[in-house]
């Protein structure tokens, strides 16, 4: 089985949407994908996911198999309740008026921090982490995963441990369109890493396609194994230019990209 696991385009997040230069990513895909066989289409459902979703859809004159709730960007949120070391390790952390601070995207923290507890690496120690503590990151992560490999045993494929068993041996071929924190949690899962080393070890550009397959090296046990990741040929075949969605400024000195 091959899983195409794909970023919506670049995204306007004030209005949930795809901006003009999203809209032309998410064209270039569907020409990418339409002659692919596809035999599943998941789809988060958030605006920005759906329209990058409706292009390929479009194109393959197809409805999705299904609008995913668990599949929206990864929404675990941190509370600060005064933890200064925490306050410190997130650049974008608000207070109100009345002295208290608005929740944090959880996994937006500074590499400074996270870097220097071993937790952050471990693919299980994370989950004791003061991060973790602070914040619903567990049980988010929790929810996604249950409900990934729910799908994969709808489609021959049972998750024991740390792979799954083979119930139903097969060539298909699903896609998830989703978001970026999320396909970091999907992929964390699938090869038994730290989410954190994806968060902030990778940058999928928007658009982008991830593909993982199944090795079944052994009958009946199987493990994923990506043969792309975020792979934007079809943009460079557009002609169109990476969007910067994703990174963080490549030094600091540079204020026009995002800090």
């Amino acid at each position: 089985m091959k899983l195409l696991i794909i970023r919506h385009g670049d995204p306007d997040y004030t209005n949930d949407t795809l901006t003009e230069r999203g809209w032309k990513e998410a064209e270039a895909l569907a020409k990418r994908m339409a002659s692919m066989e596809i035999k599943d289409i998941y789809v988060s459902p958030l605006g920005r996911a759906r329209d990058t979703a409706s292009c390929t859809l479009a194109a393959l004159n197809r409805r999705p198999t299904k609008i995913c709730g668990w599949m929206r960007e990864f929404p675990a949120t941190l509370e600060y309740k005064d933890n200064q070391t925490l306050l410190a390790a997130y650049p974008d952390a608000k207070q109100r008026a009345d002295g208290s601070y608005y929740n944090s995207i959880a996994w937006d923290i500074l590499p400074a921090y996270w870097t220097e507890h071993k937790e952050y690496f471990d693919k299980d120690g994370w989950r004791k982490s003061e991060v973790a503590a602070y914040s619903d990151m567990v049980g988010c992560y929790d929810t996604v995963i249950e409900n990934f490999d729910a799908l994969l045993a709808k489609h021959g494929y049972q998750r024991h441990r740390n792979y799954y068993h083979v119930t139903r041996a097969n060539k298909d071929t699903l896609a998830f369109f989703c978001h970026f924190g999320l396909e970091c949690v999907l992929l964390s899962h699938l090869f038994g890493i730290s989410p954190f080393l994806l968060w902030h070890g990778t940058a999928f550009a928007p658009s982008s396609v991830t593909t993982v397959y199944t090795e079944e090296r052994q009958k009946g046990i199987a493990f994923f194994r990506a043969g792309q990741l975020g792979d934007i040929s079809h943009l460079y075949a557009a002609g169109i230019e990476p969007s910067f969605s994703a990174r963080f400024c490549e030094i600091y000195d540079d204020f026009s990209e995002r800090h």
